[in-house]
């Protein structure tokens, strides 16, 4: 793993530096953790940063508190200098200098989650996403279970009709 000592977590507040020394740094309250949080509100396994073409990454590693990029919470995120990251009510701010041009952040964003995307009922699970296709038209599913019987029946027949015929003499396989 290449060392690149390019950043450092600042607690706000007051703390102890965390440089940023590999380009994969895990955190959680797991001492195999390369920073280790004893907290109970941190989870064995919180988070995960990584150095990516000059750009600092934060993402959730399905922790139970979460994650908050400045206040939002998010999933996957780009970290611009300064931001600040919330780990289970701990706060650090990023130090970092990013590569010079804005051209390489906006590629390497469009593979990050766009927090903006989603609406405020898919971020919480009530909506269905916009993204995925309908899988049914509602309007067109069968109301009871006779015409249920009968879309299944007509589908068999149409499955029979294209099948390939055999003639009487040839042996299965």
């Amino acid at each position: 793993m290449h060392v690149n000592g390019n950043g450092r977590l600042v607690p706000v507040g007051g703390g102890d530096v965390i440089p940023l020394l590999r380009d994969h740094v895990t955190m959680g309250r797991r001492e195999s953790c390369d920073v280790c949080l004893q907290f109970p509100n941190v989870s064995g396994l919180h988070c995960e940063l990584t150095y990516k073409q000059g750009y600092w990454f934060i993402q959730d590693l399905g922790s139970t508190n979460g994650i908050k990029v400045n206040g939002t919470r998010v999933q996957k995120r780009a970290l611009s200098p300064d931001d600040t990251i919330t780990i289970a009510k701990r706060t650090y701010r990023i130090e970092y200098t990013p590569p010079v041009g804005m051209h390489a952040m906006d590629e390497l964003l469009e593979d990050v989650d766009d927090t903006i995307a989603q609406s405020l009922l898919e971020k919480a699970g009530l909506a269905r996403p916009q993204s995925l296709p309908q899988l049914r038209n509602p309007n067109e599913a069968p109301k009871t279970r006779s015409q249920f019987k009968q879309v299944v029946d007509q589908a068999m027949k149409q499955t029979k009709e294209a099948a390939p015929k055999k003639s009487p003499n040839e042996p299965t396989k």
